[in-house]
């Protein structure tokens, strides 16, 4: 399975100002908006497909430790893969709370879909920390590849929501189910 650190980037994404509509690199200039990582009015949002099964440690590490997840882009049958959802900035309400949404569609190789909900939650409540600081939405995908999934590649499309600043962020990302093992 193809894996690369992306430790640097998640250090970025971290330490983004994300008021001026942009994720930011360490020495402050803009990166441009892609289909998995972007910004909307402030708001920012990042898909990030992961083999790590130790996701959750490195993500509840304490915050000096900045979190090193290995990206994937395929995955063996049976061999797990996670699809994390990052915000950033959600828009506080009068009492102090964000709420943040999401629609999951994922499309099959075949075009079928695989899974298709509507506003899930993946925030609600106020902020621990600065709400600028980066979150994990509560909605984690897993796969595992069973033997009658179908190979090839699999489209996850996530629709972040900021229901307090009316702001929806459309995310995209994929992975390929392998043919065969190995």
């Amino acid at each position: 399975m193809k894996k690369l650190s992306i430790a640097a980037v998640l250090l970025l994404l971290i330490a983004a100002t994300l008021a001026q509509e942009a994720w930011k690199d360490e020495q402050g200039r803009p990166l441009p908006n892609t289909d998995s990582r972007r910004s909307i009015n402030g708001f920012g949002g990042w898909l990030l497909v992961t083999s790590d099964t130790d996701w959750r440690a490195k993500w509840e590490a304490p915050s000096t430790n900045v979190p090193r997840f290995n990206e994937a882009n395929t995955v063996a049958r049976g061999k797990q893969l996670f699809v994390l959802t990052f915000f950033a900035n959600p828009q506080l309400n009068s009492a102090g709370n964000a709420d943040v949404s999401c629609d999951i569609h994922i499309l099959r190789p075949n075009g079928t879909s695989s899974v298709d909900q509507k506003d899930a939650i993946c925030f609600n409540g106020a902020p621990k920390e600065n709400p600028r600081n980066m979150y994990l939405c509560a909605v984690i995908i897993g796969f595992v590849g069973d033997p009658g999934d179908p190979a090839g590649e699999w489209l996850v499309h996530i629709t972040l929501k900021d229901n307090v600043r009316h702001v929806s962020l459309p995310l995209k990302t994929s992975f390929v189910l392998q043919e065969r093992d190995g």
